[in-house]
């Protein structure tokens, strides 16, 4: 019996797969427990249109992503921090602090979990930094730190 999923089922499938199994277990385990539902025509015409809208949805993301990334590669994001004599900073600048600048010098809102800082800005100059956008599309920030007056 040809069955659609309706969930991941481990040893058979992902969610929206047409799978092939024994009547026996698509009627006594998999229906029942709307694990998944009968292939009909009308169900498999859904599941085409579904999976084309996805992958719709899923490369108009990337396009945007690719976008964004451009933009960001072209710009410089200039904070200002109190340093000492050699350079160091008082403190770090953080993922947050840089995309709170970015979002205010640029008007590009990024989270600032899709930065890559792991010990976050501790000397004064330009600094590249990496943000990953989307699956597969990264962009190297220039953000320049100055010195406060």
């Amino acid at each position: 019996m040809k069955v659609i999923l309706n969930q991941d089922v481990k040893g058979q499938g992902k969610k929206g797969d047409l799978i092939n199994v024994s009547d026996g277990y698509a009627r006594n385990f998999l229906l029942p427990k709307k694990l998944a539902k009968e292939a009909t025509k009308e169900n498999i015409n859904v599941m085409k249109s579904q999976k084309e809208s996805r992958e719709y949805r899923q490369q108009m993301e990337l396009e945007e992503a690719q976008a964004t990334a451009k933009k960001i590669d072209e710009v410089t994001v200039t904070l200002t921090a109190k340093a000492g004599d050699n350079g160091k900073l008082f403190g770090s600048i953080t993922s947050k602090d840089v995309s709170e600048a970015l979002t205010m010098q640029h008007h590009i809102k990024i989270d600032k979990k899709k930065f890559v800082m792991p010990d976050g800005i501790k000397s004064l100059g330009t600094t590249i930094v990496e943000i990953k956008i989307h699956t597969g599309v990264s962009a190297k920030l220039k953000v320049e730190v100055k010195e406060e007056k």
